[in-house]
């Protein structure tokens, strides 16, 4: 009897205690895993995500071209289609990034395997790290995809490496936590749909990608100067042709300070377990 009440109490001393980490500060074999998941969930259907958005962008470049090309004056000493190309690739970018962390809550939502995301041993950090990091490896991917794309059809020069890389990544993360704030507050597509037509969308086609905002009248000029996406798109110019319409310095505060933001608040409605949790 002894032998047994011993034995059993070294089989409990060797699990932790309830609600114990067995993973350290930060379980990153958990959230590795999670984040090839992710991956793997868009790579799997790289037609429809990747070459899908890379030959619609193409689209739009030639569309642009053939219709105003020849008639648009430069802006501010830059060919027009060499001045729309980043915005092209931006946009294509920041969408991207924005369907798949949405699409993947919302989908798990109503497939009924949300559990999936909250059952395994991953704090709110973990899953938002997880989660984001795959929505950045695919707007990377498919801008990646656009720019070489475009290379034959564009003469796109670098001016400024740090401010493509920055933006870059910076567009990418602040779609991909917005992403995941709207698959978790949406219960249908409907309501994903109608974040992506209402907000996603005005918020990218009156940014600049199209057009010069120099060229808005003063109220407007100063409006677009409030809105988050202009600086990524701005900024993201800037590194290929040297002209930015705002200030570089100021976007770069604001990509830091909205995916802060963004950040938090995806993560406290995590750890609520918003919409997730009955």
């Amino acid at each position: 009897m002894s032998v047994t009440t011993s034995a059993s109490a070294q089989t409990r001393s060797e699990f932790p205690a309830a609600g114990v980490r067995r993973f350290g500060a930060f379980n990153w074999l958990g959230m590795w895993t999670l984040y090839v998941k992710e991956v793997r969930r868009f790579t799997k259907i790289k037609t429809q995500t990747v070459l899908a958005p890379m030959i619609t962008t193409l689209l739009y470049l030639a569309v642009f071209s053939l219709s105003v090309g020849n008639l648009r004056p430069a802006v501010h000493g830059v060919p027009f289609i060499v001045f729309l190309a980043p915005g092209l690739i931006m946009m294509t970018m920041i969408q991207n990034a924005f369907a798949n962390t949405s699409s993947a809550i919302l989908i798990s939502k109503v497939q009924g395997n949300v559990v999936d995301y909250l059952m395994p041993p991953l704090s709110p950090g973990e899953l938002n790290l997880g989660i984001a990091s795959a929505g950045v490896s695919r707007g990377l991917v498919v801008g990646t995809a656009t720019a070489v794309a475009m290379i034959p059809f564009v003469g796109i020069g670098v001016a400024h490496l740090w401010a493509i890389v920055f933006f870059a990544l910076g567009a990418s993360l602040m779609l991909s936590l917005l992403g995941i704030i709207a698959g978790i507050w949406s219960e249908k597509f409907d309501h994903l749909q109608a974040v992506t037509n209402f907000v996603l969308l005005p918020l990218t086609f009156l940014s600049g990608t199209f057009y010069s905002v120099d060229q808005l009248p003063p109220i407007a000029h100063a409006v677009t100067h409030w809105n988050p996406v202009f600086y990524l798109i701005d900024g993201f110019r800037y590194g290929f042709t040297g002209h930015a319409d705002g200030s570089v310095m100021i976007g770069v505060a604001t990509t830091v300070a909205v995916n802060a933001g963004l950040w938090l608040v995806s993560d406290r409605l995590f750890r609520k377990g918003y919409r997730l949790k009955s």
